[in-house]
Parts: structure tokens; C-alpha cells; sequence
């Protein structure tokens, strides 16, 4: 297939290798376009717009940081929706809120369009293992198009109905994922203020049932071993702003929410937003500290 793809972060570039690695012909735009030189030097074509890189792609795929840079290389002054070909299929990979992804699927079906929503679960190591799982919202005619592309990427695709269930799924499980990092954060750094050894607080808590499997690979990072950049800070505070703007619109009151968003927030502010997001563990540790 001809596939364009917009967004060469730490997932989009492993996702975009395996599929240049499976044989597609790959057609790449990146804000930062050195971040597309090892893609390049393989044989991708690099596209100097959105709207050069969707002209006579089979598949268009984002993976973009928030709704924002979404809604810019579809809409912007070089945006693709007026060069993607109605025959061609969206692909939205990106982390954004339910309200967004049944916007742009209502854009694109005025315009005669094709959209997914296709958010992802996993890290850095899954999408360079094309180990990734999907969740589709949108029409599943258009999944089966896709499909192929999915299988090269991920080894797990799960179709959950209308625009606007994958991304409110992915949000529920970031909630999650969020709120358990912290307590667990927070944990070790009461347990270290009573007097227990980290390294020991570390493993017993992960080695009991009170913790979600996850966490025994986080913990490793929080120890201060060399880890690669998985998900960073900035990232999970902007996921949990979208839980609570999500929750405001929808009604539900989630006070746990709110909390953990305002310390990722300030672990933000305090130049921790950079690094992997269970840094959260220094920020609160530094806290305490002081």
C-alpha cells in the first residue's frame, strides 16, 4: 500500500519503520524534519506538508501528541483534507478526547471522507516490536481496509463501534495508568519517610497483590536505571487534562482525577515534563525532601 504517515515521535518512527520493514511504500512529514532521517535513508519519501504527503496515499496515518497538532495538519494552511483522496482511509492514531475523534469523523464524512479512530496501548518497546494493540471506533468496512497495516504494527486489534468508543477507552485506561503510577509513587515516598529502604519498598509492593502488573517494569525506571524515553511527563498531563475536561462535559464528578492531573501538572512546571512520566516518583520524592 501507499501510506502517509505525520508524526515521527518515539512511537510514530517505530511504527512508520515496520511498516516501511514490511514493504509499503511510506511517504513521511514531521514537524522536525531530521526526525525523519533515519526513515529517509531506508527509502521513505519525505513530504514537505501534510498535503503533499496525503496526495495519492491507499492510507493517511497521524500520531500526534494532542488534538491541537491533529486538528493543524488536517485543517491547517497546508492541511491534507483537501488533498486525501475519497477513496483513502484516515487513520488517527493519536491520543485525543471522544468529543474530538466524533468531530473530525462528522468533518470528514461531510467532505466525503474515511476516518478511524485508532488509538494505541503501548510503549516505546512494543512499537518497536510491532507489538502494539488498537482500538477502532468508526465504520468497520473501513477497519477491514486497514487491517493489514494494523498486523504489521500491532499484534492486537479490538473494534469497539461508533467515533468516539476508542478514544474513550484509551482515556479510561490513561486514568488508570495515571492514577496508579502516582499511588504507587507516593507510596514508596511514604514508606522511605517512615524509616523502609526504598529499593525494598520497590519490590514488596510490586510483589503483592495490591499492584498492578505494569508496575514491575516501572518501578525499574523509578530506581534510576538506564530506560529509553517511553511516555513522557508532558504527555500524561496532557492525557489527564483531557480525562477532566471529558468527565466536566460529560457529568461525572472524578476528584481522584483532578488530584493526580494537578501533580503531574506541577511535576511539569517543576522540568520533570521531559523525562519519562514516572519521574513523577523524583518530583514527589524531591517534595518531601524539601
Amino acid at each position: 500500500m501507499k501510506v502517509a504517515f505525520i508524526g515521527l515521535g518515539i512511537m510514530g518512527s517505530r511504527m512508520a519503520q515496520n511498516l516501511l520493514g514490511a514493504g509499503h511504500e511510506l511517504v513521511v512529514h514531521n514537524r522536525t524534519r531530521s526526525k525523519a532521517e533515519a526513515l529517509t535513508g531506508k527509502g521513505a519519501v519525505f513530504a514537505e506538508s501534510p498535503s503533499l504527503a496525503a496526495q495519492n496515499a491507499d492510507v493517511l496515518i497521524t500520531m500526534l501528541a494532542e488534538p491541537a497538532s491533529v486538528s493543524a495538519v488536517a485543517r491547517g494552511k497546508h492541511g491534507f483534507l483537501n488533498s486525501l483522496s475519497p477513496a483513502a482511509v484516515w487513520m488517527d492514531c493519536s491520543t485525543v478526547d471522544p468529543a474530538f475523534a466524533r468531530e473530525i469523523s462528522a468533518e470528514c464524512k461531510q467532505r466525503g471522507l474515511r476516518f478511524l479512530e485508532t488509538p494505541v496501548s503501548g510503549t516505546r518497546v512494543h512499537a518497536e516490536g510491532g507489538v502494539l494493540k488498537f482500538r477502532v471506533g468508526g465504520d468497520e468496512t473501513d477497519l477491514e481496509v486497514v487491517r493489514p497495516l494494523m498486523e504489521v504494527m500491532g499484534n492486537q486489534i479490538e473494534y469497539l463501534g461508533p467515533c468516539g468508543s476508542a478514544s474513550s477507552m484509551k482515556l479510561v485506561l490513561n486514568h488508570m495508568m495515571a492514577c496508579s503510577v502516582a499511588a504507587f509513587a507516593e507510596s514508596v515516598v511514604l514508606g522511605q519517610a517512615l524509616g523502609m529502604d526504598r529499593d525494598t519498598l520497590f519490590d514488596l509492593i510490586t510483589g503483592s497483590v495490591v499492584a498492578a502488573p505494569f508496575l514491575v517494569t516501572e518501578k525499574e525506571k523509578m530506581k534510576g536505571r538506564e530506560f529509553e524515553l517511553d511516555f513522557p511527563l508532558n504527555l500524561m498531563a496532557k492525557d489527564m487534562k483531557l480525562i477532566s475536561q471529558t468527565a466536566g462535559a460529560a457529568g461525572v464528578a472524578m476528584p481522584l482525577a483532578t488530584c493526580v492531573k494537578e501533580t503531574y501538572q506541577l511535576a511539569e512546571e517543576h522540568g520533570y515534563g521531559d523525562d519519562d512520566y514516572t519521574a513523577i516518583y523524583n518530583f514527589l520524592n524531591h517534595t518531601q525532601r524539601k
